[in-house]
């Protein structure tokens, strides 16, 4: 089995692992909301891109229904 003929020292390992690193994402501020986004992408919050209007949000609309016991043991 092929072993290292010589050991790797301190400061050679250090040098190779110096580019083992995260790097911190760029980061941009959204004029229509003032949140954080990732630059050149459509803000999720407004859905704008370039001041222009990319994705129209759906409005959630909640109804209210009244279970009766019966039906919720159905469900679950």
């Amino acid at each position: 089995m092929a072993v290292p003929f010589r050991r790797t020292g301190k400061t050679a390992k250090r040098k190779r692992r110096t580019h083992y690193k995260l790097n911190k994402p760029t980061l941009v501020v959204c004029p229509e909301t003032n949140n954080f986004t990732l630059p050149h992408r459509v803000t999720l919050n407004s859905g704008y891109y370039k001041g222009k209007l990319i994705l129209l949000k759906k409005k959630k609309i909640i109804k209210n229904i009244l279970f009766s016991q019966k039906d919720i043991n159905y469900l679950f």
